[in-house]
């Protein structure tokens, strides 16, 4: 038998391999069924706040219709949406502090610059913590139209000392997400011992927009009351606060994590990231799912709603790519 064989013989093996994927359903469109589920978030909050700020990180695809940069826009999903965040753009693409490849680099501005002509924000977080490199990420940011952060900790766990004074800095108060300067991206408060020391360390800042988390540690929830200290600049200005959640993976750290289903998953749940420990795969588009994420009182967009946040920032966007 000769190689032309084999190959033949491998590729119908991978054909009907993944015709009966039960992972994969008989033609989905799972861009489609991604843009569809942040444009049902966003319509939901919106019922809440009309002014409700929508944030998707990265999968900035989504905005073209047939995912190419010159193709037409998605206008449902632009529309429903204030922004887009996008890590790795200059540094971190490849590796923390190290200069995203120039390639890369070109071909996600090629989207953002599309996404920002239609009036959308682009929110960039760059990983990089030699100070040259961070002023560096910060000056290109600011030459391409872009709001930034240069995170010195992937682990988005602290207040950079660097630069100070912080890029943009302004005494304004922020009244939408077009008003801001600079942002902070601080998810992880595990550094903090208490809320109120979480809240001190943020207060002594002028950052025009915090992206944290909706939990404290042990899923203690940050009340309305806290949201509005927290957008108290140090200089007198109002900053706006937003509240990050993962749409496309599920966290066993969360409040809707039940035990059981490390032994019994619900057919939503797929595999463990080996990236991030705790962190597991999901067929976003099942509706169970969604009605964790949104659509009920005890959902976690409702429970982010009810703390009084300007906004959500959604993360795992790019979950499509996993199924495709």
């Amino acid at each position: 038998m000769n190689r032309t064989f084999f190959f033949l013989v491998f590729i119908a093996f991978l054909s009907c391999n993944k015709t009966n994927n039960p992972e994969i359903p008989p033609g989905m469109d799972f861009r489609q069924e991604m843009r569809d589920f942040v444009i049902n978030i966003s319509t939901y909050a919106r019922v809440f706040d009309s002014d409700f700020i929508v944030i998707p990180q990265n999968g900035i695809e989504l905005i073209s219709a047939n995912g190419e940069a010159d193709g037409p826009l998605s206008a449902s999903y632009v529309n429903s949406i204030n922004g887009h965040g996008q890590e790795d753009l200059f540094y971190g693409y490849k590796h923390d502090d190290q200069q995203t490849p120039q390639q890369d680099n070109q071909y996600l501005r090629s989207f953002l610059d599309k996404s920002g002509a239609t009036g959308n924000v682009i929110l960039v977080t760059d990983y990089c913590s030699t100070h040259t490199k961070m002023d560096d990420s910060y000056t290109q940011n600011h030459s391409a139209g872009y709001k930034s952060f240069a995170a010195d900790h992937r682990e988005l766990d602290n207040i950079p000392d660097h630069p100070n004074p912080i890029a943009g800095e302004n005494d304004r108060s922020i009244n939408s997400l077009a008003d801001i300067s600079n942002f902070l991206y601080l998810i992880n408060p595990e550094n903090f011992n208490s809320k109120q020391a979480f809240i001190e360390a943020v207060t002594a800042t002028n950052y025009d927009l915090l992206i944290m988390d909706l939990f404290f540690h042990d899923n203690t929830v940050f009340t309305a009351d806290e949201i509005e200290q927290l957008r108290n600049k140090a200089n007198g200005g109002k900053r706006l606060v937003v509240s990050y959640m993962s749409i496309g993976e599920a966290e066993d750290y969360r409040y809707y994590w039940q035990t059981d289903w490390n032994s019994n998953k619900p057919s939503w749940l797929g595999a463990e990231n080996p990236d991030w420990e705790g962190n597991y795969k999901v067929k976003y588009w099942e509706q169970d799912w969604q009605n964790i994420i949104f659509g009920n009182d005890d959902s976690y967009l409702k429970k982010i709603v009810n703390s009084g946040f300007d906004g959500v920032y959604l993360d795992i966007i790019d979950a499509f790519e996993y199924y495709e």
